[in-house]
């Protein structure tokens, strides 16, 4: 069978086609009519020429000032020197402010005994009763101390100046969990001192232990230095053991009654 179409068939099949609608003819690749047509990329738009403008340079912010520190040693200088009597002095001391220690302490602790004694002592700061009290060497310690005085017949209590003590501490206030005074603290603290010293005129001083041979005579080593003359603020000095020290260790009570007796002699001799 010839399956070649001859030109009227072909004609007429055409003529059909066009009919139902089929108007373009069919290629050999396949078309999707429902696919959009691709969009050409629009041109990105000329930047505006802009004239360049100068800004004006960012500058640090400049820091605040820092606050001025304040010479505490200065202060205490001026208030010990304006203190015209031991009143003043007292009234000075309880008024400064520059000791932290200040603020955890109840009571600003100066002095005991007869400011017309002879003999002079200065311990190192107080302790928990001294703070309770507001007087030095009122526990163990000082309990000891007026042992060791009375022996060789003076005290804080006695009715003659004479043969009366006065006591002090370097610190008025007791440090937290009864430390040693830093350098710092006892540096603001040493200008009260001396005028201490120069209001009560003792003949002689006695530093007991350490931290006042640090404050009063500028260094330290209490077994080498005990039992020897010393001098400072035009006053004889004799270093002794504290009588804390003592209570720790009794053998050294044999050294300490040395000195004891020492001082008597000096004392004395008038010299």
């Amino acid at each position: 069978m010839e399956s070649a179409q001859d030109w009227h068939s072909a004609k007429a099949l055409l003529e059909w086609h066009v009919e139902l609608g089929a108007v373009d003819a069919i290629g050999d690749t396949p078309v999707d009519r429902y696919a959009l047509a691709p969009s050409e990329p629009k041109p990105a738009p000329e930047a505006q020429k802009s004239t360049p403008v100068d800004l004006p340079k960012r500058t640090a912010p400049t820091p605040p000032p820092a606050a001025p520190s304040i010479d505490y040693v200065a202060l205490a200088k001026q208030a010990a020197a304006g203190a015209q009597d031991l009143d003043g002095l007292k009234a000075a001391m309880k008024a400064f402010d520059g000791c932290e220690l200040k603020k955890g302490a109840r009571n600003t602790v100066i002095s005991d005994g007869n400011p017309a004694a002879r003999v002079m002592i200065i311990g190192e700061a107080p302790g928990r009763d001294e703070d309770i009290e507001g007087k030095p060497f009122v526990g163990r310690a000082g309990q000891l101390l007026d042992k060791m005085f009375t022996a060789i017949g003076m005290g804080r209590d006695v009715p003659l100046s004479k043969d009366a003590i006065y006591i002090t501490n370097v610190m008025p206030w007791r440090p937290p969990q009864n430390r040693d005074p830093e350098p710092a603290e006892m540096a603001m603290m040493v200008p009260f001192l001396e005028r201490h010293v120069q209001l009560v005129a003792p003949e002689v001083i006695v530093l007991m232990g350490n931290t006042p041979c640090q404050a009063v005579l500028g260094k330290r080593g209490i077994t080498r230095m005990r039992g020897h003359w010393d001098e400072a603020w035009g006053k004889p000095i004799m270093p002794m053991f504290h009588p804390a020290y003592l209570l720790r260790n009794p053998a050294a009570k044999r050294e300490a009654w040395a000195d004891l007796l020492e001082i008597q002699a000096k004392l004395s001799s008038g010299t």
